[in-house]
């Protein structure tokens, strides 16, 4: 029997927590419509920093947060759709994956709104050859959980934006996610229709693809469980940027005071060593400013929290401790 969810929180820390949690917790067989507010859902095996515009996602609130899958970075908002299905499987299945029998469901349903689209690729749903749906799926024990998104009116320039990382500024081992054209289902419906009556329909044809299913709403035990993980594990710096690899990190910045070089090896998103180099003056020994910093978390907050206590005007002449920040990210 299939339960059907249609999960209302659109918090991305929580909607993760809740697709583990149903995965290694439930025995049920389910199908889950969700959305979350603006958030980057980076892939298990992914260099977050890497994948992402890390100032431009400070300066706009997007959350970061690490899923169980693999694959590329993808940006969700409240114009995109996600789905899941979670099932039990047997050993032979266990060995494969299942793409095609999930992403073929979805391309059914989309079928139903007069859309031509089709399974392109390793794991994408296109509309004439535009990128609408990036899927993923992992296997636990006996348990397959398989996800995707549905651009269905997204902010497409905040998509571009969010994952717009300069790809020369690294050189690591981790994945890198591959820009695709992409463009929204609305665009594609000939009578236009609102992101519920689009999630609405979905649930509707998923009930009648599968008679025996059942609406599902999260109990307040599930509820309190899935906080539980949210808080302890998908709200953390560590899942979302520790599991990062090891990765170096150079950058030339020039300011008033001087060019500045800045060499970096970063391991777990903390910072494990820093070589400082440039034509800028300086009165005190700047090795004490990068042993400041060995230990540190690679972020802005982080650096500027164990920098606070340290005369700049020493180290750098007539340069701010925010104008050095500037040259380390």
């Amino acid at each position: 029997m299939l339960n059907i969810i249609h999960n209302k929180n659109t918090d991305a820390y929580f909607n993760l927590a809740c697709e583990e949690y149903f995965l290694k917790n439930k025995n049920d067989e389910i199908f889950m419509l969700w959305q979350n507010a603006s958030a980057i859902i980076v892939g298990y095996h992914q260099n977050t920093i890497s994948e992402i515009d890390y100032e431009f996602v400070r300066k706009n609130n997007i959350k970061v947060v690490r899923r169980l899958t693999g694959g590329g970075a993808v940006y969700h908002d409240l114009g995109n759709v996600n789905f899941t299905f979670i099932e039990n499987i047997d050993s032979a299945q266990a060995k494969t994956a299942s793409f095609q029998k999930y992403i073929q469901t979805i391309i059914k349903i989309l079928n139903t709104f007069g859309i031509d689209a089709k399974f392109e690729g390793r794991n994408d749903i296109t509309i004439d050859a535009k990128k609408i749906s990036g899927n993923s799926e992992i296997i636990f024990e006996n348990r397959i959980m398989h996800h995707g998104t549905l651009l269905f009116n997204s902010n497409l320039d905040v998509l571009i934006s969010s994952l717009n990382s300069n790809p020369y500024k690294y050189a690591d081992k981790g994945v890198k996610s591959i820009k695709s054209r992409v463009t929204n289902i609305m665009e594609h419906i000939q009578v236009p229709i609102n992101v519920d009556t689009f999630m609405s329909k979905i649930l509707n044809e998923i009930a009648n693809l599968n008679p025996n299913s059942i609406k599902y709403d999260l109990s307040s035990e599930d509820t309190k469980h899935i906080q539980q993980l949210r808080d302890s594990k998908y709200l953390t710096s560590e899942w979302n940027y520790g599991q990062s690899p090891k990765y170096n990190f150079h950058k030339v910045t020039k300011i008033p005071s001087g060019v500045y070089q800045i060499y970096l090896t970063i391991k777990l998103n903390q910072i494990e060593s820093i070589k400082i180099y440039g034509d800028f003056f300086s009165i005190a020994d700047i090795s004490n400013i990068e042993n400041k910093l060995i230990g540190v978390e690679y972020n802005k907050d982080s650096v500027e929290k164990a920098l606070l206590d340290m005369d700049f005007s020493e180290y750098f002449v007539n340069t701010t401790l925010y104008d050095f920040i500037t040259c380390l990210f």
